[in-house]
């Protein structure tokens, strides 16, 4: 039993959820990330849509998408 548990342990501390991609309006000064790269939301983008991680998106500051949640 402390051998299951003990891999059970290393196995949950040991992974990493993959890298989500997500999708914001422009170089600078977006607000919000999105999912999907056809979000009603970055319908009125005036710039190229920037393919980024999630984590980088907050990291900025960034929030999801209202359309999104």
């Amino acid at each position: 039993m402390k051998y299951t548990l003990l891999l059970l342990f290393v196995f949950f501390t040991s992974f990493t959820p993959p890298q989500t991609t997500v999708y914001i309006c422009g170089p600078t000064g977006a607000k919000k990330y999105h999912y999907s790269q056809t979000c009603r939301g970055l319908s009125s983008c005036n710039h190229e849509t920037v393919k980024t991680s999630l984590k980088q998106a907050q990291g900025l500051g960034l929030t999801l998408c209202g359309w999104e949640d």
